[in-house]
């Protein structure tokens, strides 16, 4: 009796310790790389709470067959270098089928080119918006694996470029910063507007993370430009702005996607921001949009649902878990044959949060075709992973960022088509 009694308690206790261990077996990871710190900390830090956001309303759905998507993040400092050697570790040791991130372009090119293409991992990228990651899909170099949730920049020069010019900014100076992402925004901006009719009278490059820069500053003033077109990041570009207003630059500014910032509005000085004008990669609003706007802001503690890059990773985290779900396992290749037919044309729309999801996962069990429809709005994908959409005008009043007009797709091409002739 007490021998039976003993392998019964036993038996119980195993029982007792194994469970959580299946449970963890059960997980699938997905690897984040994002930019926690840096000069580009405030877009990581909103697109890793969004991601964890998307994440649990997935798994508050009732997850992958039951399994629970998780995160394993890594903060890649702003630093490409770092990042290669995160994703590196989240695929050689953690094992991870996919990648999120990065958020910036010189993070996300050269963990696609060092890792996740040699190695056939697929790779979302919320936020880079790159021309250069086009290019490599083109070339061939991508083993198609890589997409992301927001436009290229090859769009969005030519956006800014028309915007500037319906400002009566006619002569304008540049300063950029050297990378890719840097370099690739000027060109295109660069090409239209001057087909346009625009004059630039200076173009700075700086590099990262420098103490002053009242050199470029100075170096921009020369020939009296209308405004300064600053290609940044929230951290140098406030450094940047106060060094131009200092010198005693015209308070009048056109700013990219990442400058629509909070951080940045308070360390330069609303004041003299009320001639602040920016482009970024827009909305289509859908249900998801609404359901976002209301929830993101409380599940990430105060993080507003505007936050550069927070929309568009919420729909990188639904769409990476939705793929794992339709691929029905961990794998990176059947996850990547997955992604087009989460958003598929003629599949039943789904949007964001655990309602949606739960429906979605049921149509996934069934073999139906969906369509999620995203807090960007209704996302496909291109044979290199791109996205197309519309382009946000937005300008800073009394400390705010307000949205003023769009810009269609469109419009956009026929501008970039005029600008070639």
């Amino acid at each position: 009796m007490r021998i039976t009694l003993l392998l019964t308690t036993l038996l119980t206790s195993t029982t007792i310790l194994a469970a959580p261990s299946h449970a963890a077996d059960c997980d699938i990871t997905v690897g984040l790389v994002m930019e926690l710190t840096g000069p580009a900390g405030e877009y990581g830090q909103a697109g890793a709470k969004a991601v964890e956001m998307a994440f649990k309303d997935f798994n508050d759905a009732g997850g992958a067959n039951g399994c629970k998507i998780i995160a394993d993040t890594r903060d890649s400092q702003s630093q490409g270098t770092v990042a290669v050697d995160q994703a590196t570790q989240l695929v050689n040791i953690k094992k991870v089928q996919v990648i999120i991130g990065g958020i910036i372009s010189s993070v996300s090119i050269p963990i696609l080119t060092s890792v996740t293409a040699p190695a056939g991992i697929v790779q979302v990228s919320p936020a880079s918006s790159s021309p250069t990651l086009t290019e490599l899909g083109k070339q061939g170099k991508t083993n198609g694996v890589f997409f992301r949730t927001i436009t290229s920049d090859a769009l969005q020069g030519t956006a800014a470029a028309k915007y500037a010019l319906d400002q009566g900014l006619m002569k304008i100076a540049i300063i950029h910063v050297n990378n890719d992402f840097g370099v690739n925004m000027v060109r295109e901006f660069s090409a239209a507007y001057k087909a346009l009719g625009g004059t630039i009278t200076s173009t700075t490059p700086y590099n990262e993370k420098q103490a002053s820069y009242s050199s470029e500053a100075s170096a921009a003033m020369a020939g009296e430009p209308d405004a300064l077109y600053l290609v940044s990041y929230p951290v140098d570009g406030a450094t940047i702005a106060r060094a131009w207003i200092s010198g005693g630059g015209k308070q009048t500014f056109l700013l990219n996607d990442g400058m629509n910032s909070k951080d940045f509005i308070e360390s330069v000085g609303a004041q003299y921001l009320e001639n602040a004008f920016g482009t970024s990669s827009g909305t289509s609003p859908t249900a998801s949009t609404e359901y976002f706007n209301a929830n993101f802001e409380t599940f990430s503690g105060g993080i507003a649902a505007s936050a550069p890059a927070a929309d568009r990773s919420y729909d990188a985290g639904a769409i990476v878990a939705l793929a794992i779900a339709a691929a029905g396992k961990p794998d990176a290749a059947a996850i990547k044959a997955a992604i087009p037919k989460i958003v598929a044309d003629g599949g039943e729309p789904i949007s964001a949060g655990k309602e949606q999801f739960e429906k979605a996962l049921k149509l996934i069990k069934d073999g139906k075709p969906i369509k999620y429809q995203g807090v960007i709005g209704p996302v496909s994908f291109d044979q290199y992973g791109d996205i197309t959409g519309p382009f946000r005008l937005w300008r800073i009043k009394g400390g705010e960022v307000t949205t003023v007009g769009e810009m269609s797709t469109d419009e956009i091409g026929k501008i970039k088509s005029d600008a070639g002739k």
